[in-house]
């Protein structure tokens, strides 16, 4: 494994240069853990799956880190939840100052995006001390659908740390723009808040990233909860039929994303679906796994790979959830078109536009405000009555609904991180 590297390039940018140094102040490379392996862990590994912890939390992933892990992931919600426990409440005024000083014209709405900026690379930053890994580190939810601003800013978190940093980018046209410029530049990116196969095969056959996720304990959660199924299978199908279509598509067209499973709920996920490319896995279903692992006993079959199981969804109406699963020759038709056309000038619109008149008028809605804040006001899981017509009329699909929904989620988190940092800099003054 290699050292993590504290060189970072030159700026000119005195907002880029002050995050930086502040983000890495006190941080060593010489204190990395360098564990053991764990049997557990290495049934997994051996069937060709990387292993991620997904958590912000330093004594979390301590508890359970084994040699067998390659990553960490981090992202608003995660992020503020360290914030709130006032880890960082000496940090955040002392920020603040600095910037000020640096660029005495930041408004206090910049003041607060550049601390939080401050704050998501600390919290990575940690992570990287402790574990010498890499870690995902998420742009500011508010930059979703400004690809000016969402490419700044992931070019400076690949500057913070460019051998350990990937860039998270959500789902949106202009996440895809972003991601296809950063993808080019050679700057690793996680493509996240996805949750059916064709998005990610779009994804992966347009904006090239290193990694899609299937957020699939979210689906299983609504099909329950919203009484229309029950919850097994859901997700898993979703996440199977991504990995399938991803296989096909690096063997047949070149493609080299790989499929991140995220949002797992239990331990029995992570054995249904071994050899899924990466697991993203949460310290409750970690726990969960090796708690079952190790009850197996000693003489227990090993485990063997999941990878074209069928997944049996016992959920209605079909119409809705067809679009977690589908890769239809209209999916494929225009990937391939995708890939074939001149898109250097497009923005968001024209791609939207080019989805449309290739026959997936929804895979992008046209949200409203109104819309965006009762989604918000649902929370992570969307409400099947509010939107029970438009689905089942087609006017709206349910990945991209889910996907709105995440982004949401995010916003209302990242809000609470904000008005963290905006209470602290007012009283210091600084604001």
């Amino acid at each position: 494994m290699s050292t993590v590297s504290t060189t970072r390039p030159e700026s000119s940018n005195p907002a880029a240069e002050t995050t930086a140094a502040l983000a890495w102040e006190g941080i060593s490379r010489d204190q990395a853990l360098r564990p053991t392996g764990d049997p557990a862990w290495g049934e997994l590994a051996q069937l060709g799956t990387q292993l991620w912890l997904d958590t912000g939390d330093l004594d979390a992933a301590s508890a359970l880190w084994s040699a067998e892990f390659s990553s960490l992931t981090t992202n608003n919600t995660l992020v503020n939840a360290e914030v709130q426990k006032g880890l960082f409440d000496e940090l955040i005024p002392r920020a603040g100052r600095a910037l000020r000083d640096a660029v005495p014209g930041l408004t206090e709405d910049q003041l607060v995006i550049e601390t939080g900026f401050v704050l998501n690379c600390r919290v990575a930053l940690r992570l990287v001390e402790r574990f010498d890994v890499n870690v995902s580190v998420e742009l500011h939810p508010a930059m979703s659908a400004d690809v000016e601003q969402s490419l700044e800013y992931a070019r400076r978190y690949h500057a913070v740390c460019p051998d350990r940093f990937t860039i998270k980018v959500p789902m949106s046209p202009a996440g895809h723009l972003v991601v296809k410029t950063l993808s080019e530049e050679g700057i690793p990116v996680n493509y996240t808040l996805g949750f059916s196969a064709r998005q990610n095969v779009i994804a992966a056959a347009f904006a090239r990233p290193t990694y899609v996720n299937v957020f699939m304990g979210r689906l299983g959660v609504f099909v329950k909860d919203r009484g229309l199924g029950r919850a097994e299978g859901v997700g898993e199908r979703a996440t199977m039929a991504t990995q399938l279509a991803l296989l096909d598509g690096r063997r047949d067209r070149d493609w080299t994303t790989r499929l991140i499973g995220a949002s797992m709920r239990s331990g029995s996920q992570l054995v249904d679906l071994a050899g899924l490319d990466v697991y993203t896995i949460p310290p409750a279903a970690a726990k969960e796994y090796l708690a079952w692992s190790r009850a197996r006993g000693a003489g227990a079959p090993p485990l063997e790979s999941g990878l074209g199981r069928t997944f049996e969804v016992e959920a209605e109406p079909e119409s809705v959830l067809d679009c977690l699963w589908d890769v239809d020759a209209t999916v494929l038709r225009t990937a391939d078109a995708l890939e074939a056309v001149d898109s250097s000038r497009w923005g968001p619109d024209e791609l939207v536009g080019f989805l449309k008149d290739s026959g997936l008028p929804t895979l992008f809605g046209n949200w409203s405000d109104e819309a965006s804040t009762l989604i918000r006001q649902d929370g992570k899981i969307p409400s099947w009555d509010r939107w029970r017509g438009e689905l089942l009329d087609g006017e709206v699909a349910l990945d991209d609904l889910f996907t709105q929904a995440a982004l949401q989620s995010f916003v209302a988190d990242q809000g609470k991180l904000d008005g963290r940092i905006r209470a602290l800099l007012k009283d210091a003054g600084l604001s």
